[in-house]
């Protein structure tokens, strides 16, 4: 509240009483800071009776009240100039407003603000957690680096994101998550200095303001340690929860002079921890910026890629070893780009997974396959590559039937690929998609097999139709005897579960033999057949004419 407009001291009856009345509280003091009239709220307020005749200074040492900034009161009556100052006085805070009279003296008002900065500080506050929020770090980073200024002193931001919280939040429901949650956060209070500022920004993303130590041997230091202790397990609920972290540092001046390009450097080192590998730590580096520029280049690029019809199918034949016949091809999703030229679908894909555009571009090339592979000429099966992000949304099983229905393709034909990370998020729901499929009458192939932690145990909880065996221990064969028993075993083992087993990636007569001895059923790679377009793939399929012998003399 502001300071008074200087009033007379009290001169007649009717003015007095309306002073004491007021529900301000209101002292009146001297020339030398005697008060000289207290009202009732300013009685009370300072839980003084008769706060009269006595200095400014005894008053508030008698009612226990205190400056934080120090002695600001006394020393602007000494100067008699007005002056605000926040008193705390008990479990209160109290905002005093002194203004010199014109007539001499001092009016002092008081104003109760706890409530006021209560409700502050809870805006600035997770309420998950109790830690700061997305404001509150700000404004704590904004002091921070206002302070920093002044001593020339270096400071760091550390940006976190949980590894795998996804998955708990997903299999345990939300509860539980919320329970690991404040552990997280717990374990972070646990690591950092009392004069530390730690963050919850929103979801499993953290921050924290290391200040005052020597840099960047304090924040590598701290890094290091918050990726070992918020990675030990967990108890919640009876349930042992295990999740990483990775973490993004940036540090001021070098990185930043503000708050906003502080956050947004560290946000990019994240990134970049999480992209190699997560369970890691970066600090920003300028190279960051250009190629965050790029991906969102690229990004703007990909989300209008396919209205404008730039993608497309090739197909690569697989050949039956016993027979040498093409049986069915993979369908390849390759982007064209008028300007890049072809784009790798290792770069893009995972964009597409990333920001959600993999279930569209998905859906087109199943269509685009079904639709091709329903016109040839011989029933040879068609396999198309599934996503783990298709299998979020629980439309997959009514997309893959409309497809059929659209494109008349017999279901027996089109065999889905998936590879682990499909099954690693919750299996329990993928396999149910699964089976969904298979009660279409589609066939379903594991890819990659054998690179996987768990691919073993997910061969007893569904019959896959097919395994292929990742192309990495296909070509080390010709010089890894490992390699060698490893498509062994995976040959065998599909034999004995009534698979068959398709060896991916040959490109030399010497793997293929080796294959072949192995008891592989499959094969595909660029020595049986480079991935071609859809005309290519069809004419091979259809029988060359026979020559009659009038042709022939």
């Amino acid at each position: 509240m502001s300071a008074l407009a200087a009033p007379s001291p009290p001169a007649t009856p009717s003015f007095a009483a309306a002073l004491a009345e007021m529900a301000v509280p209101l002292l009146l003091l001297d020339a030398a800071g005697t008060i000289t009239f207290a009202n009732a709220c300013a009685a009370a307020l300072l839980a003084c009776p008769a706060p009269a005749g006595l200095p400014l200074p005894a008053l508030l040492a008698a009612c226990g009240a205190a400056e934080p900034e120090g002695g600001i009161l006394p020393e602007a009556l000494r100067a008699a100039r007005p002056v605000r100052s926040r008193l705390t006085l008990g479990d209160r805070l109290v905002e005093a407003a002194l203004a010199p009279l014109s007539s001499g003296g001092f009016a002092l008002t008081f104003e109760d603000v706890t409530e006021l900065l209560r409700g502050a500080a809870l805006a600035r506050q997770e309420p998950l957690t109790g830690l700061c929020n997305r404001i509150g770090l700000h404004d704590r980073l904004d002091a921070a680096l206002a302070e920093a200024g002044r001593s020339d002193a270096p400071l760091a931001v550390l940006m976190l994101d949980l590894d795998r919280f996804k998955a708990v939040n997903d299999t345990l429901g939300h509860p539980v998550g919320d329970a690991l949650l404040r552990k997280v956060a717990e374990r972070l209070r646990k690591a950092t200095r009392s004069g530390d500022v730690v963050a919850r920004l929103g979801g499993d993303e953290f921050a924290i303001i290391q200040a005052g130590a020597e840099q960047p041997q304090a924040a590598e230091a701290l890094a290091r340690r918050l990726v070992d202790l918020v990675g030990r397990t967990y108890v919640v609920d009876g349930h042992m929860l295990n999740v990483g972290v990775s973490v993004g540092v940036a540090l001021s001046p070098a990185d930043g002079r503000n708050a906003d390009d502080l956050l947004k450097h560290a946000d990019l080192a994240l990134y970049r921890a999480k992209a190699e590998g997560r369970g890691t730590y970066r600090f920003f580096e300028p190279a960051m910026n250009a190629q965050m520029q790029a991906r969102r280049s690229l990004e703007i690029d990909l989300r209008r890629a396919l209205a404008l019809k730039q993608f497309d199918l090739a197909f690569q034949p697989q050949i039956q070893l016993e027979t040498g016949q093409v049986v069915g091809f993979e369908a390849l999703l390759r982007w064209n780009h008028p300007e890049r030229g072809p784009v790798s679908p290792a770069l893009f894909i995972p964009l597409a997974e990333e920001i959600g555009l993999i279930v569209g571009i998905g859906e087109w090339a199943l269509r685009t396959a079904c639709r091709e592979a329903a016109g040839w000429t011989q029933p040879a099966s068609i396999a198309v590559n599934l996503s783990p992000v298709q299998f979020r949304g629980g439309r997959l099983v009514e997309t893959v039937m409309h497809v059929l229905a659209q494109t008349g393709l017999d279901p027996a034909r089109l065999e889905l690929e998936i590879t682990e990370g499909a099954l690693l998020e919750n299996t329990d729901s993928v396999l149910d998609v699964l089976n969904g499929l298979r009660a279409l009458g589609v066939k379903i192939s594991m890819d990659d097999f054998g690179t996987g932690y768990s691919s073993l145990s997910y061969l007893q909880k569904f019959p896959f139709d097919k395994i292929k065996i990742d192309q990495s221990f296909v070509r080390g064969m010709e010089g890894n005897a490992e390699c060698g028993a490893i498509v062994r075993a995976i040959a065998r083992l599909g034999a004995s579960l009534g698979m068959r087993t398709t060896a991916e990636g040959v490109e030399t007569a010497t793997q293929l033999d080796a294959i072949r001895a192995e008891g592989c059923t499959e094969v595909q790679g660029y020595l049986t057949g480079r991935p071609m377009p859809a005309a290519q793939a069809a004419a091979l399929l259809t029988p060359s004419p026979i020559a009659c012998p009038a042709d022939a003399a």
